[in-house]
């Protein structure tokens, strides 16, 4: 049944509406569960260099740019999701497409993100922003620059859609799946059962890693894989130790905490 809703379109907006949702569900579990926080609700407060309220502001903006940049690219280029979305794909060939457009949106941020760190004005005048939120939090995932957000998630998802070369319908699955995980990387909880821990090495304490002071300049790899930083040497190990009070903390191997 054509509802009048492109498969293009839906792979746009589909992944900003589930944004704020899995933020909500996030919100909601981290006010109940201090005992699994990797920082404290008051550290959250005053640790971090921005209103949670200019936070909202600023995704919403973020998003307002990448839905309107999409929707002119859409335009010019033109639709052909129903030629795309007609054809039988094979389970095989479906999972051999959201591996590789995760190894390519992997590789895009990791290159994008260590730049914009080593970049001092780039640093300053753009990364910067994001890095004001020393507690990560849910809806703060996508706090940047929008010229980050443009630069980061625009042109690094689109070209995990053409090299993966998956239909606009499978999009819609795949850029949904990497907003959660980016989501839940700035979660700042660990709670029990989350798969994403179990699966993925790159979770919120090895992004948590990167929002302190000491792990600035390391691991840079997001959202979904840590090889990049293992293979060029920006790869932190850390210990995970009980917070007094309730929680965990990330800390430094030792060998990194006089870098």
């Amino acid at each position: 049944m054509d509802l009048g809703v492109s498969d293009e379109m839906l792979g746009t907006f589909v992944p900003l509406a589930v944004y704020w949702i899995y933020s909500g569900i996030y919100v909601v579990l981290g006010s109940f569960a201090e005992s699994y926080r990797l920082h404290s609700k008051q550290e959250e407060d005053e640790k971090n260099l921005v209103s949670k309220g200019a936070v909202v502001k600023g995704v919403l903006l973020q998003q307002l740019v990448q839905a309107v940049v999409a929707t002119v690219l859409f335009a010019l280029t033109g639709s052909d999701s129903q030629n795309t979305t007609s054809q039988n794909t094979s389970l095989l060939v479906l999972a051999r497409q959201i591996v590789t457009a995760m190894l390519v949106m992997d590789a895009w941020q990791y290159f994008m993100h260590r730049y914009m760190h080593h970049n001092k004005f780039l640093y300053k005048h753009i990364h910067s922003l994001h890095h004001r939120l020393i507690v990560p939090y849910s809806y703060g995932a996508l706090y940047n620059h929008p010229v980050e957000g443009l630069l980061n998630d625009t042109v690094g998802g689109a070209l995990s859609f053409l090299v993966s070369g998956m239909s606009p319908r499978a999009s819609i699955f795949f850029f949904s799946f990497a907003t959660i995980k980016t989501v839940d990387d700035h979660c700042g909880l660990l709670l029990p059962g989350n798969l994403f821990h179990i699966f993925f090495k790159n979770n919120s304490a090895y992004h948590d890693v990167h929002h302190q002071l000491y792990g600035n300049k390391y691991n840079f790899s997001q959202p979904f894989f840590i090889m990049w930083d293992k293979i060029l040497g920006t790869y932190m190990p850390y210990t995970l130790e009980e917070r007094e009070g309730g929680g965990f903390e990330t800390k430094p191997c030792k060998d990194y905490k006089d870098d």
